[in-house]
């Protein structure tokens, strides 16, 4: 398995299941996009504007410093989202043995952020509450585990696209 997550040569051939190429498609296609809206490079003020919203912060209630701080470290998360995002699609298009990392670099976010939010905000790790956000989450976490199951069960030859 370690040498499925950490291949001797990274390079455009996958070892996995096809199915997991097709997941990987649309999770890459929105995190690039979600890290470009939560970054603001869709627009000026998205930030706040999610995190209010989607995320039901209440960040109008801080004092006008702590908001700024907390739109800006929430951008910045986006932007680290949307260069993974980018990582994604050199990795679909460029370097396909690196899918089961990739997989597992979502799985151990999606599954961190979850476990952060229990130490940090107290709410319970398996909670399945009816916020948007959440339920994104636990898709994307269900994706992601599902494709990389996928991607580290031996597929019938090593594909490289032509």
């Amino acid at each position: 398995m370690s040498n499925c997550l950490l291949p001797e040569q990274i390079d455009n051939r996958y070892r996995g299941r096809a199915l997991a190429i097709w997941i990987l498609c649309p999770l890459v296609v929105v995190k690039l996009l979600q890290g470009a809206n939560v970054a603001g490079l869709l627009g000026t003020g998205r930030s706040r504007q999610i995190l209010e919203s989607v995320d039901r912060a209440p960040v109008s209630e801080f004092p006008l410093e702590a908001a700024s701080h907390l739109v800006f470290l929430f951008a910045a998360w986006g932007l680290w989202v949307f260069l993974f995002g980018l990582l994604g699609i050199v990795v679909l298009f460029r370097y396909r043995a690196m899918i089961p990392l990739l997989f597992m670099i979502l799985v151990i976010e999606q599954a961190g952020r979850k476990a952060l939010s229990s130490v940090h905000l107290g709410s319970p790790f398996w909670s399945v509450s009816g916020s948007v956000a959440n339920l994104i989450n636990w898709a994307f976490l269900l994706a992601a585990g599902v494709g990389l199951l996928l991607s580290l069960s031996r597929g019938k030859e090593p594909t490289a696209p032509a």
